[in-house]
């Protein structure tokens, strides 16, 4: 498995750590491929990276993103935010996405995963919920969603599945500068289940994906949000 990272190092060779440990196979390789997602460059280091070290894609998660730097009243975001923003969370997945297409459009039948290849694309509950101080985020998760549709259509027949998984309030990094305010929330009911989503929710609902679980499916948007999309009905 490949492991991408842009910046932070430590953190990718800590995820690194944390795979090999709960590894089955010891023969299962974790390596770590850095690069930026916004730069058309890196994406084909880190594409061609990965295929060179495994012989093989068979299956890609986009879950790089970012938050603004400088949360912000849509009237007063920046272009230079927004740029940065769209390039990481949108563009750069869009385009990673494409480059997977072609190579499986390329190797057909060649996937080792149940039900064919699998294009998985991390959103977020900002893809249809309004956050007026970082547009630029809810903007790109919504084209992310859309991308989800545009590949599901695409690869439907060609032996891949696309799958969006929604995540609702996660207990991250990027969320750590607000925890105090979102615990108040919850605790009111923010969350039906009344709880932070874990980074391992997220992973289990990959697992299911990648283990074959869903064989009569594309193009679905699974919610791991604690019942936050309730809230609507």
């Amino acid at each position: 498995m490949a492991i991408h990272y842009q910046e932070n190092a430590s953190a990718a060779a800590e995820t690194q750590k944390l795979c090999e440990s709960v590894a089955t196979d010891p023969n299962q390789k974790f390596e770590l491929v850095q690069g930026n997602l916004a730069s058309s460059a890196d994406r084909e280091l880190i594409f061609d990276e990965t295929v060179a070290t495994f012989g093989r894609l068979d299956a890609l998660v986009n879950n790089a993103g970012i938050a603004p730097r400088l949360r912000a009243d849509i009237t007063e975001t920046s272009e230079e935010s927004y740029d940065e923003v769209m390039s990481v969370n949108l563009k750069g997945p869009y385009f990673l996405s494409q480059l997977a297409a072609r190579h499986w459009l390329n190797h057909p039948n060649g996937c080792r995963l149940p039900g064919g290849y699998k294009l998985i694309f991390i959103t977020s509950i900002s893809a249809d919920t309004a956050s007026i101080s970082r547009g630029e985020y809810c903007l790109s998760k919504a084209g992310l969603a859309m991308a989800c549709q545009l590949w599901a259509t695409r690869l439907a027949n060609q032996g891949a599945q696309v799958f969006e998984i929604r995540p609702g309030i996660m207990e991250t990094d990027m969320t750590s500068g607000v925890k105090e305010k979102y615990d108040r929330l919850i605790a009111d009911g923010l969350v039906p289940q009344k709880r932070w989503g874990k980074p391992e929710d997220v992973g289990r609902a990959v697992e299911a994906i990648m283990k074959g679980y869903f064989p009569f499916s594309t193009g679905e948007v699974i919610t791991v949000d604690g019942g936050f999309h309730l809230r609507r009905l």
